[in-house]
């Protein structure tokens, strides 16, 4: 998001009151997206005023009759006083300098900025805000992406009908295919093989958005046994006969207890210094994590090749829909969409599709492998995400802008972080323990320019081709700089990423041009 986008309204009349021996000072107050100007009038001192907006600790406002009042607390201890005309104006700067005084980071991957990319694509669907008050459902964001031909009233009914309200929602458009990729939850058909009329349309609608005579296949996480047994309790799948032109297609994640164990026989086994190649190589099969690797990127390619290669649309869901439906939809994207590749469009990727989407941080990363105590609700689905993508980007050096740096940042920060975007299960959560406003975003910090060197990956050259990884054996590596980091450490990666960027450097010096990218990479 731009910071433009951030300023409600720019400028207004206003009088600043600087303190005791200060004099008043009386004339237009800008709004810009670091400062805060107030240009005298013509009779008065030539001096303009500034603020910086990130020196602003805290911020009051309040209203009466036809103006306000905005009290600004600074970090160096300042407190200063904005009376404004204007009651409209007034919460509307208010607003803006709250966006505004973190550095834009809290509201850098809203989803009405995705919309807007989406909206370019396609007339086919609308940011519905039916969630505005998170009644609809409590795990998603307040405004989520729809079809246009379905009103607020039938994305109610259909929430009613979906475990934890997770209706359908887009979750990607894939422009060059017209099809799209969506997320929801299992349907509640239960035993009595309930149906739901509005959630039917809603799925027709989407097929009716996308190109003609388009087909949609709903890849299902879970075995066919098991969402079997998830209609005796009330769960389910949807009907062949009730969503014409959609078929299922079960791909089963592992995810929950079974997941976290085979984290924690991972980290042992890395951990064992002493142990033999033989017995090393059998600890590291027996504990199935390159298996959990290999058949989350093996339901993703299947999810971008239905709508790259197929023209079929994706709805992807398991019985939550908040832990393996995300990895899968938001690898598929990272395959196919060379912008979610860039170091914006992968924070943007992690925010849309993790943070707002619902995944619950604050339950599944709440130990990480040495606790000895391992509640069912952990597991480290984030950090299967993570993996996947170091094999993509291991596997395609040249065409992910982020390194190893970036995921291992991403990893760290969501078990600890000073920063609070990966605090809270959902969007609610945070907002009710007013997160945005006691905390920092994490997206402040990576985006400093003095991490951006350690983070970024400095043979990157855009790729507009889709990525397909190799999940063969011989192709997915353990991911040593993060399970061996400690243990048994090559050169220290900070400084084998400071030779490369010398390198890069020292070539485009002399060379003065950049390289091209060819139409495959070498795979390493």
């Amino acid at each position: 998001m731009e910071f433009s986008e951030l300023i409600r309204t720019g400028q207004a009349q206003a009088e600043l009151l600087r303190g005791p021996e200060a004099p008043p000072l009386r004339g237009t107050l800008c709004v810009t997206g670091h400062h805060l100007l107030l240009s005298p009038g013509p009779q008065a001192t030539p001096d303009l005023w500034l603020l910086l907006l990130r020196s602003v600790d805290s911020i009051e406002k309040r209203v009466a009759g036809d103006s306000g009042t905005i009290t600004l607390r600074c970090k160096d201890l300042r407190v200063l006083q904005l009376d404004i005309e204007g009651v409209e104006a007034t919460l509307n700067i208010a607003r803006s300098i709250e966006g505004l005084r973190l550095g834009d980071a809290w509201h850098f991957h809203p989803p009405e900025r995705y919309y807007k990319r989406v909206a370019r694509e396609t007339n086919a669907w609308r940011l519905s805000e039916a969630n505005e008050d998170f009644s609809l459902c409590p795990s998603y964001p307040r405004a989520v992406i729809v079809p246009r031909a379905v009103d607020d009233d039938a994305l109610a009914r259909s929430a009613r009908f979906r475990q934890g309200g997770r209706f359908p929602v887009l979750s990607y458009h894939h422009a060059p295919s017209r099809t799209v990729l969506l997320r929801s939850s299992q349907p509640l058909t239960g035993p009595q093989k309930r149906r739901c009329a509005e959630d039917e349309a809603l799925l027709r609608a989407v097929l009716a958005g996308s190109r003609p005579g388009a087909r949609g296949f709903i890849v299902d996480t879970r075995s066919a046994q098991t969402a079997k047994q998830a209609r005796m309790t009330g769960g389910g799948t949807e009907a062949k006969a009730a969503y014409l032109g959609w078929k299922r297609l079960h791909r089963p994640l592992e995810r929950g207890r079974p997941l976290q164990e085979s984290f924690v026989h991972l980290v042992e086994a890395c951990g064992d210094l002493e142990q033999s190649m033989d017995h090393w190589l059998s600890r590291l099969a027996g504990c199935r994590w390159l298996a959990h690797v290999k058949e989350a990127l093996s339901t993703a390619c299947l999810a971008a090749q239905g709508m790259e290669r197929e023209g079929a649309c994706i709805l992807v869901h398991g019985a939550e829909g908040t832990d393996s439906t995300l990895l899968v939809t938001s690898l598929a994207q990272l395959i196919l969409d060379p912008s979610s590749r860039t170091m914006a469009g992968f924070q943007e990727l992690v925010e849309r599709e993790w943070i707002q989407a619902g995944h619950p941080f604050q339950l599944r990363c709440a130990h990480s492998a040495f606790s000895h105590a391992h509640p069912k609700h952990e597991a480290p689905t984030f950090l299967l995400f993570l993996d996947c993508v170091w094999q993509l980007g291991r596997q395609f050096p040249l065409s992910l802008e982020f390194g190893e740096g970036m995921l291992l940042a991403l990893f760290d920060h969501a078990y600890a972080s000073p920063f609070g975007t990966f605090l809270c299960n959902s969007e609610q959560e945070r907002c009710l323990c007013e997160v945005r406003t006691r905390t920092h975003s994490l997206w402040s910090g990576l985006n400093q320019l003095k991490e951006q060197r350690k983070l970024r990956n400095p043979l990157y050259v855009p790729n507009p081709l889709a990525l397909w990884p190799s999940v063969e054996p011989q192709s997915l590596r353990l991911w040593q700089g993060l399970f061996l980091r400690w243990t048994r450490p090559p050169e220290p990666s900070e400084a084998a990423w400071e030779k490369v960027w010398q390198i890069v450097t020292d070539q485009e010096k002399t060379e003065g041009s950049q390289p091209t990218v060819s139409a495959s990479e070498p795979q390493l």
